[in-house]
């Protein structure tokens, strides 16, 4: 999780890093919020694209595919969050707003019930902005969030899953699965993690 992390948060070959997609998207915009819808719209896009890759093999494919699907949607996601995060003036190279973008990963619903039930101590807001880093909490989340995200991408649904299995088929279910979980965690990611200080137009927080 913590190299997905990494890939997502500093680049990969052919993908630049959460900040250059950040700063990108604000050229483009103008303004904070803009860039924000913008990050998620191309993010969504992305995910989409290699949901439809890992799933339209069909089930021989998908014991292969599984865990690239996995790894390729962690990467976009959290470099999703980490757009946001800095596009809301958040240093994304701070080990506690790296705990708390990985928390933006599990979506609100499933953050509120392992809050609820003492899984999680507080929100990614708060983590952000605590006054040290909290290494057992990270490590906590690390394996908290992939083994939602294994259950999500495997697909705990049973009529879901055997959707997926499907050769083409389970293309399309991957990609608006992948697509939906995506939009979904880019909203929560922009609503909990508020602005904390003005970005200069097209440059990253000093």
């Amino acid at each position: 999780m913590r190299m997905v992390l990494e890939l997502g948060i500093d680049g990969v070959a052919g993908m630049p890093g959460a900040k250059a997609a950040a700063v990108s998207q604000l050229q483009k915009h103008g303004s904070v919020d803009a860039a924000i819808d913008a990050v998620v719209v191309q993010h969504v896009g992305l995910s989409s694209a290699q949901g439809f890759m890992a799933n339209v093999g069909g089930v021989l494919a998908s014991v292969v595919s599984l865990p690239g699907n996995l790894a390729g949607l962690a990467v976009v996601q959290i470099r999703m969050v980490g757009a946001i995060a800095h596009l809301r003036g958040y240093d994304i190279d701070d080990p506690r707003v790296r705990t708390a973008m990985m928390m933006c990963l599990l979506g609100g619903e499933q953050l509120v019930k392992l809050i609820e039930k003492g899984v999680l101590p507080t929100t990614p807001m708060a983590v952000a902005t605590a006054p040290v880093f909290d290494p057992d909490l990270d490590r906590r989340v690390a394996e908290r969030v992939v083994l939602e995200m294994a259950a999500r991408v495997g697909g705990t649904n049973g009529a879901l899953l055997l959707t997926k299995r499907i050769p083409i088929v389970g293309g399309g279910v991957g990609a608006v699965v992948d697509g939906v979980a995506t939009r979904q965690i880019g909203v929560f990611a922009a609503s909990e993690l508020r602005r904390r200080r003005s970005l200069n137009h097209g440059a990253p927080p000093a």
